[in-house]
């Protein structure tokens, strides 16, 4: 299946002398997951909603400030390439070109109904993240936007005091509460009253009761889910108990899985590989490799390496996170670690990883799925 068959031509997009301020309002109004940002017509990039939460740059800044990279992709491309393009770029769509000139785009939720068919064959439990970052109810909007911008996630399941799943916090709830906020207040009034929004109790803004999903259904239908409620993620929860979280599932962790590949090196990808400047995609691969080569018993099935980056920086280098995942037949294996640069960071990450996997070795096998998975979307 080419790309062709399921990108679009209707997109929105702004011009890259735009003010933020007018990005911000198409966010509010459209709702996409990402605008493209051209200039004389030309392709420049794309503004993502994540990076307006995250940004401080305030609305009179020309859109161009806050351009991404996107992957580009050619309208014959490969339906597994292209999902392999959006992982690793982070981000949810991807412009499509002929002759080298922008014909259209292809998001995620495309790619992901195209293939919805075939994704039967997994369980949610055998692609769905493990580790989750949650929040506690009590906490505050501002501690929530902390802690999104220092994990580089989108959303935070909210939790009791017990452990139990009790909300649901987005970064799409953030900026939709702060766009109504500003809409309320005149100019001076502003800095008071944002400063009044980080204060409260994220209870205010959280989605309750959450849209879960179980352990045990299949990675189609909570993919469906997604797909009709406009959900980028779902909470996963043991099949015996709906308010405790076993992990996340979110559109992201299904593209991955789609672009698994078959040959006989160790399947590894890198999200966000525009950090990649003193260390090459081999080298990590290599290191991943060494590393996992000593566990005799450890078959590693795929590797995903994340690398986000940090508003500090030393002598102009910027503090970055780094997070190492492994898929296993002993089960999910995961470090991260945090340094000056892409390079520091994945040597930390690796070492926790190595001392987590000498914790957990004894772990039981899980069921081998991804062949299932490969050998059904052979013809994408």
């Amino acid at each position: 299946m080419d790309i062709a068959d399921i990108a679009t031509r209707e997109y929105v997009q702004v011009d890259s002398d735009e003010r933020l301020a007018k990005v911000r309002s198409l966010f509010d109004r459209e709702n996409p997951k990402s605008v493209v940002v051209t200039e004389d017509d030309e392709y420049v990039g794309v503004i993502t909603e994540r990076q307006l939460l995250q940004s401080h740059v305030e609305d009179d800044t020309k859109a161009s400030r806050m351009v991404q990279t996107a992957p580009q992709v050619e309208r014959t491309a490969n339906v597994r390439d292209v999902a392999r393009m959006l992982v690793e770029g982070g981000v949810k769509l991807a412009p499509v070109f002929e002759a080298d000139r922008l014909w259209g785009v292809v998001t995620e939720d495309a790619i992901l109904e195209a293939v919805l068919d075939n994704l039967d064959v997994l369980t949610v439990e055998q692609i769905a993240t493990n580790e989750v970052t949650t929040l506690p109810e009590d906490a505050s909007v501002g501690r929530a936007i902390n802690r999104l911008r220092e994990n580089g996630i989108s959303r935070l399941p909210v939790v009791n005091e017990n452990g139990r799943l009790v909300g649901m916090l987005t970064t799409h709830d953030i900026a939709e509460f702060v766009v109504q906020r500003k809409d309320r207040t005149t100019r001076g009034d502003r800095a008071g009253d944002i400063d009044r929004v980080l204060d409260l109790p994220v209870a205010d803004l959280m989605s309750s009761p959450v849209a879960t999903v179980t352990e045990g259904e299949s990675v189609r239908e909570a993919v469906e889910t997604m797909l009709e409620n406009d959900y980028a993620g779902l909470v996963v929860t043991p099949d015996e108990d709906d308010d405790l979280i076993a992990g996340i599932l979110t559109k992201t962790d299904v593209l991955r899985a789609l672009s698994y590949t078959e040959e006989e090196h160790m399947d590894v990808q890198i999200t966000n590989v525009a950090l990649l400047e003193t260390i090459s995609r081999e080298e990590i691969v290599r290191s991943i490799e060494g590393t996992t080569d000593k566990f005799a018993k450890m078959q590693v099935q795929h590797a995903h390496v994340r690398f986000h980056e940090h508003d500090e920086k030393l002598r102009g280098t910027p503090l970055v996170q780094c997070q190492i995942r492994l898929r296993t037949n002993v089960g999910q294996m995961a470090g991260s670690g945090e340094g000056y640069g892409a390079e520091s960071a994945f040597h930390v990450a690796l070492d926790t990883l190595e001392r987590n996997v000498l914790e957990q070795k004894g772990m039981r096998a899980d069921e081998e799925y991804e062949g299932q998975l490969l050998r059904k979307l052979g013809e994408l």
